[in-house]
């Protein structure tokens, strides 16, 4: 089986953010049956709606023989596993899992669209992405993930801060 290595991107800021964090994680680890590289966590304001509490953010790599659309299914079965409903966009939620890039593919179908499309205007997941893979290239630009958070305003890089490793439980 030919394998890709994917990263990921993980969002909480209801409840036990850490804990989603950590349950998104576990449930990952069983589902895709490989080792989760994770980044450190992060602590962010939240983007586009500002109206609700801090994030805690982290980044993974997994090397998967999932196809695009099977490793979306499986993110999005974690995400409903761990109580994730439906708001509005860049609402609350208890986790999101989000493709970032999925080897060196671009996929843009009704459903999926990898790598994310605001990837590059995210310091929240390119920071965490950064410091798991700095000198990946962007599939599409040809650009490193360090300097595409390079390249964001300094605000944007600014509030992002780290936390710390994610405490399995």
């Amino acid at each position: 089986m030919t394998t890709v290595e994917a990263y990921l991107g993980l969002g909480s800021n209801l409840g036990d953010r850490e804990r989603n964090l950590a349950s998104a994680v576990s449930m990952l680890d069983e589902r895709l049956a490989a080792p989760v590289i994770l980044s450190s966590v992060y602590e962010t304001k939240p983007w586009g709606y500002a109206d609700q509490p801090d994030f805690l953010n982290l980044a993974c790599r997994v090397e998967t023989g999932l196809k695009p659309e099977a490793l979306l299914g499986a993110a999005q079965e974690v995400e409903r596993l761990l109580g994730r409903v439906p708001t509005f966009p860049y609402g609350p939620r208890a986790i999101d899992v989000d493709i970032l890039l999925y080897g060196d593919q671009v996929v843009d179908t009704p459903e999926l669209r990898v790598p994310h499309p605001h990837l590059i205007e995210r310091a929240f997941a390119l920071s965490p992405l950064a410091e798991l893979a700095p000198e990946l290239l962007h599939p599409e630009l040809g650009v490193s993930i360090r300097e595409l958070l390079e390249r964001l305003p300094r605000a944007e890089r600014d509030g992002v801060s780290i936390v710390g490793p994610l405490l399995r439980r």
